[in-house]
């Protein structure tokens, strides 16, 4: 029993410390704070931020000359504190947001809230998380297939077709005479030397005779 008790109180323990790192903390205005000095838009800054239930905002002021009171839109528009919700004058306020929906404050004190010191804070029921990394570049294909690219051949050199090894390029030898033309000569000569024979035989049957 002991045991499982121990379990029941860790796990709760991780559950809020989970919970609370995934909120977020906002000063209001910022650097300037909570104040009608420099005339901030508190406006402006609202929309540039985005609230979430669980986030805490921290209202900083000097509490002599403002405090922080929550009230309902129409109070809200009209810069009134009849119906005040919540009330905070420490000087250091951390309200947390605990529901969705636009959650109204301005400063109690006459005239400041029709000179800006109010906001509007519109919060989402999700939980503020911190923001995604940006996705690394991809890196650039480096081409289909494995390995480099092959070399180009020099200009000039003929590769032999087929052939992988060497590296050298065989000169193509010089063209052979034509047999046909050779058997011309040759059969030629022949019937020259033959002529000559004939004449030979002739002429020396007429010097017999």
């Amino acid at each position: 029993m002991a045991m499982a008790s121990s379990l029941l109180f860790f796990f709760f323990l991780f559950a809020a410390r989970f919970g609370s790192s995934s909120a977020a903390v906002y000063t209001v205005g910022d650097k300037q704070g909570w104040t009608t000095m420099g005339t901030p838009n508190y406006t402006a800054w609202a929309e540039k931020k985005s609230f979430h239930v669980g986030d805490t905002l921290v209202f900083l002021y000097n509490n002599t000359f403002h405090n922080v009171v929550e009230v309902k839109k129409s109070d809200y528009d009209a810069c009134t504190v009849k119906s005040a919700i919540e009330t905070h004058a420490t000087g250091k306020d951390s309200i947390t947001i605990k529901t969705a929906g636009t959650h109204y404050y301005l400063c109690g004190f006459p005239g400041h809230c029709a000179i800006g010191q109010k906001v509007a804070i519109a919060a989402s029921a999700g939980k503020s998380v911190a923001p995604a990394p940006s996705a690394a570049p991809s890196p650039r294909s480096s081409g289909s297939g494995s390995g480099s690219a092959s070399a180009p051949a020099p200009q000039g050199v003929v590769t032999p077709p087929g052939g992988s090894g060497g590296g050298a390029s065989v000169p193509a030898p010089a063209p052979k005479a034509s047999s046909a033309a050779a058997v011309g000569q040759k059969g030629l000569g022949l019937v020259v030397f033959s002529l000559v024979i004939a004449a030979a035989v002739s002429a020396g049957s007429l010097f017999s005779a």
